[in-house]
C-alpha cells in the first residue's frame, strides 16, 4: 500500500497487528510512524508503549518473543523493529532456506506466521527496511525483503520522490514554513540535497531561523546554511571557463579552495557537467527542455535546474571546446593524483590552458 492509504486506514483505526515499512523516503515515513503511535497508544503511554528494536543487536526470535509478553507498564504497545532486512538469510543459507544462528531463514519467517496466526491484542510490530529502493540493483534486494516479510500482509512502501514532486514538497513545506525563497533558489536548494525531502525539510527550517522570515532567501544564505549548495559555485566556474574569463575562473577557484573545496571532486563535477554538455551538443539538443527529455530516455537521473546547466554549459562552449576540455580534464586528474607539489598548481594550470 502507499504512505496515504496507510495514514487513511490509521486514521479510521484500521490498524494491522504488523507492518513492513520498506524504501529510502524519510520524510513520509516519520509522518506515518507519528500518525500510527498517535492512533495506537493513549497519551499517556507514548513513551512507555514504544519499544524499539535492531536486528543488528538482537534476534529475530527475541523480537516476536517480546510481541508476545504482555507489559506490566501499557495497556498498548508498538514495537518498532529497525533494519529488517538482516534477518534475511545470507549465504549458504539462502540455499538451504534453514535458519542461522541469529533467527534468520526459514525459522525466523515461520516465527512471524507463528505470531500472526494468534496475535497480542493491542500489540502492534513495525519492520522497517529503509536500506533498499525500488530501482536498480536494489529492486530485487527490495523484493527479497518483501517476500521474506510475506506474512506481513500490510506492507507499505516508501518510493524516493521525483524531481518534481521534491519540488513541489519544499514549495510546500516553505509556505508553511513562511519561508520567503524564490523558484531560483529553492530550485538550487533541492538540488543541493538530491531531492531528499527530509533534508529538504530539515533545511528549509534551519533557513527560516535564520531568515526570521523577515526578508527573502538569498543564495549566499544557501552556500552558507546548506550542506552541498557550494557545489553550485563549480558550475560557476564553468560558466566562467566557458566564458574564456581566465580571471573570474581564478577567482572562483580561489573561492573553492577557501572553503575547503577537495579540489580532485570539484574536477570530478566539471568532467561531468562537460561530457553531458557534449552529449548535447553531438545529439544537436536546442534547449533545457529538450536536455531534461533526452537524459531521461536514456535513463539518466536530472531534473530541470540540472539541465539548464548542462544547456548553458553546452552554450557556452562550442563543441570543439568541449571535445579540447576533455583531455584537459583528464590530464588534470592524472596530476592531482601523482606527486605534486599543490592540488592548487595543478587546477590553475587547467584554467589556464582552457582559458586560452
Amino acid at each position: 500500500m502507499t504512505p496515504h492509504q496507510f495514514l487513511e486506514q490509521v486514521e479510521k483505526k484500521k490498524i494491522s497487528p504488523a507492518y513492513l515499512f520498506i524504501g529510502p523516503e524519510m520524510y513520509v515515513r516519520e509522518q506515518c510512524r507519528q500518525a500510527l503511535l498517535e492512533a495506537s497508544l493513549p497519551p499517556g503511554e507514548r513513551e512507555s508503549g514504544l519499544t524499539r528494536h535492531d536486528l543488528t543487536e538482537v534476534a529475530l526470535a527475541e523480537v516476536m518473543d517480546d510481541a508476545r509478553s504482555f507489559s506490566l507498564f501499557a495497556s498498548a504497545r508498538v514495537i518498532w523493529v529497525s533494519s529488517a532486512e538482516v534477518a534475511l538469510p545470507r549465504g549458504r543459507a539462502v540455499a538451504a532456506d534453514s535458519e542461522d544462528e541469529d533467527g534468520a531463514g526459514k525459522g525466523g519467517a515461520t516465527t512471524i506466521e507463528s505470531y500472526l496466526a494468534n496475535p497480542l491484542p493491542g500489540v502492534v510490530v513495525v519492520f522497517d527496511c529503509s536500506r533498499y529502493g525500488f530501482e536498480g540493483e536494489d529492486k530485487a534486494k527490495a523484493e527479497r525483503v518483501r517476500k521474506f516479510y510475506a506474512p506481513v500482509r500490510a506492507q507499505v512502501e516508501f518510493a524516493r520522490f521525483d524531481t518534481a514532486s521534491a519540488r513541489q514538497m519544499a514549495n510546500v513545506l516553505a509556505r508553511e514554513a513562511g519561508l520567503k525563497i524564490g523558484a531560483t533558489e529553492l530550485d538550487l536548494l533541492v538540488e543541493a540535497v538530491a531531492g531528499d525531502v527530509a533534508r529538504v525539510a530539515t533545511e528549509i527550517e534551519k533557513l527560516s531561523l535564520y531568515t526570521g522570515g523577515a526578508r527573502p532567501v538569498t543564495e549566499d544564505d544557501l552556500m552558507t546554511l546548506v550542506p552541498d549548495a557550494r557545489a553550485s559555485n563549480i558550475f560557476a566556474l564553468v560558466a566562467a571557463l566557458g566564458r574564456r574569463d581566465r580571471m573570474g575562473s581564478l577567482k572562483i577557484l580561489d573561492m573553492l579552495i577557501r572553503d575547503g573545496e577537495y579540489l580532485p571532486l570539484a574536477l570530478a563535477f566539471l568532467a561531468t557537467q562537460c561530457r553531458m554538455a557534449l552529449v548535447a551538443r553531438e545529439a544537436n539538443l536546442t534547449s533545457a527542455m529538450q536536455v531534461e527529455s533526452y537524459f531521461r530516455k536514456q535513463g539518466v537521473a536530472i531534473w530541470r535546474a540540472r539541465a539548464e546547466q548542462i544547456w548553458q554549459t553546452a552554450s557556452a562552449f562550442p563543441k570543439e571546446r568541449l571535445q579540447r576540455a576533455i583531455p584537459l580534464i583528464y590530464e588534470a586528474d592524472k596530476a592531482l593524483r601523482d606527486t605534486r607539489p599543490d592540488d592548487r598548481v595543478v587546477m590553475e594550470a587547467f584554467v589556464l590552458k582552457l582559458t586560452k
